[in-house]
């Protein structure tokens, strides 16, 4: 559990630099610049990255139970899962009306994907990892649409196109994972068996 703790400090600690210390990034930048920023972001952010999956995969060998799941939540995780993917996919595709609504999907793909999992998961380690996400996404976007509302942010306008295209290739990559990834990569089916 240690590894996997430490890895969330690191992950989730780089990523919330903006929420809690946007003075010291910006210090850090015009003293080193950009590229030296991004270079430290990646490092830390990868070496956490790999912390997270190694220790959650030794969690997962002895898991500490909390409680019993009610077999429904793997159809409510499934379906928030499916809107997650389409958030993810709005934050890429050009002038799409979720991106335009919403301003920061990708944030919100995160908050909905960790909830999803903490309503279908039980253990330890899952409340650890998903609901860091969860506390992560909640305090990111809140300061992002602070940041939008300080700079006067305007998001382009979306259109039909581009809104079915992210639909469409949402739907097509929550296919992909839900169907064959999670159970290759994770060894997890989200649908029939463990």
């Amino acid at each position: 559990m240690t590894w996997l703790i430490l890895g969330l400090v690191m992950f989730l600690g780089m990523h919330s630099v903006r929420v809690v210390a946007e003075g010291a990034r910006q210090r850090f930048i015009e003293q080193r610049g950009a590229g030296a920023w991004k270079g430290l972001y990646t490092l830390v952010s990868l070496l956490g990255f790999a912390l997270i999956v190694t220790g959650f995969a030794q969690a997962r060998l002895q898991p500490v139970v909390l409680w019993a799941t009610p077999g429904w939540t793997r159809h409510v995780a499934a379906l928030l899962v499916l809107v997650a993917f389409v958030l993810l996919v709005a934050a890429y595709v050009p002038r799409n009306g979720i991106k335009a609504r919403l301003h920061h999907p990708m944030v919100l793909s995160v908050k909905v994907w960790a909830l999803a999992h903490l309503l279908a998961n039980n253990t330890l380690a899952d409340v650890l990892l998903f609901g860091s996400f969860l506390v992560w996404s909640v305090l990111s976007f809140r300061a992002a649409r602070g940041r939008d509302r300080a700079n006067q942010t305007v998001y382009p306008a979306g259109t039909l196109a581009g809104t079915a295209i992210t639909v469409v290739v949402g739907v097509v990559a929550y296919a992909a994972m839900a169907f064959w990834a999670h159970a290759a990569w994770l060894g997890v089916r989200p649908f029939g068996g463990a």
